[in-house]
């Protein structure tokens, strides 16, 4: 894979997600964990996705029991993040983020970005419009905190 366009994932509900429907948009990538101590970060990024969706930001998570903190199955995630976060930014099926298992999407991430392994749950990664990863924040780095990083991002055509 050359470019973050050319990956696929699959939402909750089983469809495929293509990427490459993203062309142009400022994306914000997170491996996310419904039982992690940081699950209330969900309350952040939907305010940024709500706040900045008409200009382009998306927000998608891939929640991820690597670190054994995600929900039973699927469709438990999903409610739970509805119920308890307001959660309407996209979603996957759950991923590995981490060794041979690895998405591939998180594979490409953790090598463009110069970073090594995925941490903990909620690594964010922030790509520009033009697909190249702008940065990549840590597990404990709260949303609000890189907004103006987003808005930057945003105004880039």
């Amino acid at each position: 894979m050359t470019s973050i366009y050319d990956f696929k994932e699959t939402e909750m509900s089983g469809a495929t997600l293509d990427l490459n429907q993203y062309r142009g948009k400022v994306l914000l990538v997170v491996n996310t964990a419904s039982n992690c101590g940081l699950a209330p970060q969900f309350n952040g990024l939907e305010e940024l996705y709500q706040k900045y969706q008409a200009e382009g930001l998306v927000v998608l998570g891939l929640p991820s029991n690597q670190f054994h903190q995600e929900k039973a199955d699927d469709e438990t995630t999903h409610d739970y993040c509805q119920r308890h976060y307001g959660v309407t930014f996209p979603m996957t099926k759950r991923v590995m983020v981490n060794g041979d298992a690895a998405d591939p999407l998180f594979t490409y991430l953790k090598t463009t970005a110069g970073h090594g392994r995925i941490k903990w749950n909620f690594t964010k990664f922030l790509i520009g419009r033009d697909g190249r990863v702008l940065d990549r924040f840590a597990p404990v780095t709260k949303p609000a905190t890189f907004e103006a990083a987003i808005r930057d991002a945003l105004a880039d055509r």
